[in-house]
């Protein structure tokens, strides 16, 4: 059995929408055009390396719909997204929830570094995402 036939697709769109909205949180961060070119190649350099589940439900249906407005607004949409996503796949896929965690932070770091280095606030941004995916205290 897949992942695709017992993750539902709205469970699937939250994976997403964690993985490439921590992207999107990272590169809006410290915006730039030519930046925006620079991190979209290394985020997704890291994205292709996901495999097995993770991959699958990175790669079916549809892409996530994030706000555009502000940081906050996103923020309000991805960072609880990373949260159910690590809930989703500790109970569906327990094996898969350290490989999506360090996907996800690596892909954040990557975009982080790949233009001028790592601005204050995208770290900020990444140290952001590595809390939403922490396990709960």
């Amino acid at each position: 059995m897949t992942m695709e036939q017992w993750l539902t697709d709205e469970e699937r769109l939250t994976l997403k929408t964690g993985a490439f909205g921590a992207v999107f949180l990272v590169s809006n961060a410290d915006p730039g055009v030519f930046a925006l070119i620079r991190e979209s190649f290394a985020a997704s350099g890291v994205m292709s390396e996901a495999s097995g589940p993770v991959m699958e439900a990175l790669t079916v249906g549809p892409l996530p719909k994030l706000p555009r407005d502000s940081t906050l607004e996103i923020e309000s949409v991805v960072l609880p997204a990373l949260r159910r996503a690590v809930e989703i796949l500790r109970e569906k896929a327990p094996d898969d929830v350290a490989g999506y965690r360090s996907l996800v932070l690596a892909a954040a770091e990557q975009v982080a570094r790949a233009d001028r280095g790592v601005a204050p606030a995208e770290a900020e941004m990444v140290d952001r995402i590595r809390g939403a995916l922490a396990e709960p205290a």
